[in-house]
Formats: C-alpha cells, sequence, structure tokens
C-alpha cells in the first residue's frame, strides 16, 4: 500500500474529444507529430545536400505507407496471428460488424518491427522509382526515425498501454486505467532512450556528413534495437504466448536488425562508380 501511495498516478483519458463515433486521440497527435517534425528535419538535410523538397515529398508519402501498413501488419502476423487469420479483412479494415452492428474499433494494434520492415520496404519502392540510392537515403531518414519514435512511445503512455512490469522505485507509475500495481514507465524508457540516439545520430551528422555508406544506417540499427532489447526487460510481454520464452517477441525481433547494423558497420567501403 505505501509503495502505491507513493507511485505516481496516472489515469488521463486518452481520447481529447469525440464527435459521434470519432474520438481524436493524444496518440493520434504524437503520431501526427512524429512525422511533422521528421519532414522538417529531413528537409534541413535535402536542402543540405542539395536535393529538391519534390522529392522529399515523395518519399514522405513511402514512408507514411510504409509505416502503417508495416507497423499494422506487423502486430496482427507477429503477435495475434490466429486471431486474424480467422479475421483477414480486421486488418485492413478499422470497422468490423459484430453480431450485425457497425463498429468503428480503427486501427487497435501498431507493432515498432513491423513498421520498421514496412519503411524498408518503402525506402526500396522509392529508390527504384526514383532511382535515388537507397544507402544514401536510409543514411539519411535513420537521422530522424528515432525521435519520430519517441513521440510514438509518448502515444503509448497516453493510452496507458505497452507497460512496464511491477517496480518499487519512486518514478514508477500506476497506470490506473490497466490496475491499482506500480509499473516501470516503459514507454517513457523507451522515449528517452530512442531521444538520446536521435541526438547521438544528429550530432554524428553535423560532423561528418558524409560517412562511410551504410554506416549512419548501421548505428542507427545497433543502437536503436539494442535500446529495445534491452528496454524489454523492464516491460510485460503484449500477449500470453510470450510469457513461456526465454526472450519475447519483441527482442527475438530485434537481434536480425542488430545483426545487419553491425555488419553495416563494420563492413569495408567498396570502390562506386558514379
Amino acid at each position: 500500500m505505501h509503495a502505491i501511495l507513493n507511485a505516481i498516478h496516472w489515469n488521463i483519458n486518452p481520447v481529447i474529444f469525440e464527435i459521434g463515433s470519432f474520438g481524436l486521440r493524444y496518440y493520434a497527435l504524437c503520431f501526427l507529430a512524429a512525422f511533422v517534425v521528421s519532414y522538417v528535419l529531413m528537409l534541413q538535410i535535402f536542402k543540405k545536400e542539395g536535393k529538391t523538397q519534390e522529392l522529399l515529398d515523395q518519399l514522405s508519402i513511402y514512408i507514411f505507407l510504409g509505416t502503417l501498413i508495416g507497423a499494422r501488419l506487423g502486430h496482427c502476423l507477429f503477435y495475434e496471428f490466429d486471431y486474424y487469420m480467422q479475421h483477414p479483412l480486421e486488418m485492413i479494415l478499422p470497422f468490423r460488424i459484430n453480431n450485425g452492428n457497425f463498429e468503428l474499433t480503427g486501427f487497435q494494434g501498431l507493432a515498432s518491427h513491423g513498421g520498421a520492415i514496412g519503411i524498408l520496404t518503402g525506402l526500396f519502392l522509392f529508390s527504384r522509382k526514383t532511382k535515388t540510392d537507397f544507402i544514401w537515403i536510409a543514411d539519411r531518414l535513420v537521422l530522424v526515425v528515432p525521435l519520430a519514435g519517441a513521440f510514438v512511445r509518448l502515444g503509448n503512455f497516453f493510452n496507458s498501454e505497452i507497460i512496464g512490469l511491477p517496480s518499487t522505485l519512486p518514478w514508477a507509475v500506476v497506470f490506473e486505467r490497466h490496475d491499482m500495481v506500480p509499473r516501470h514507465p516503459g514507454q517513457l524508457y523507451e522515449a528517452i532512450a530512442y531521444t538520446i540516439i536521435f541526438f547521438i545520430l544528429w550530432s554524428m551528422y553535423r560532423k561528418n556528413a558524409k560517412p562511410k555508406p551504410g554506416y549512419f544506417f548501421g548505428i542507427f540499427l545497433v543502437l536503436l534495437f539494442g535500446a529495445r532489447f534491452f528496454l524489454e526487460f523492464f516491460k510485460e510481454n503484449q500477449e500470453a504466448f510470450e510469457n513461456t520464452m526465454k526472450f519475447n517477441m519483441g527482442q527475438l525481433l530485434s537481434i536480425p536488425f542488430m545483426l545487419i547494423g553491425l555488419y553495416l558497420i563494420f563492413r569495408k567501403p567498396t570502390n562506386r562508380r558514379k
């Protein structure tokens, strides 16, 4: 009882306001802020390196769609495969018919690893369409992705989701919409970690705007997914099937990204034709 009284209590309504069946959520605003801030920073990079805003606008469409589709499919396939195999239309439709009644569900369930795969797929399609070097654009995009991820995790905090394990630390949070147990604010841990990674990468870019191709991309993969792997130890598993696993799904999915990152960092640069 003493721990509960000393903990930070969090019970904010995740919906800012509602008009009929439509509700504006803090998570949606955080998601929007992630794209707006990323666009502004990427515009600075593009101008610095002689690229047009029109090219950035095209890239933004690919990234937005890749993020949304990848994150959605990632959640459905990695975490709730059995359910969505029985209800495949709910993967792509923001509503369902339940006992003859129409229900607006939105897209509840987005997986960051799926979003990462979606972004890489979008980058690949964009690079082929515009004849832009894939590694060049990846090295620049990852400079802003960590900050976008921090905004998304802040949205998770407003939703009282992706909660941490029970804790007696003075900054433990009671997510009253979930239970009355003081817990690690895992969402804020990730938001802080991603913000630090953003400043590291941004500082590296300002000091060396033209590193070995793939270097920034590799640093990003190792730092971000390394942080994700470590911080999973402080979070509750998202699905019951993970309780029997030594490493949860988020950790297992992080390992390939970290290995790719290490390869990009330590590979020898190759002579590339202009």
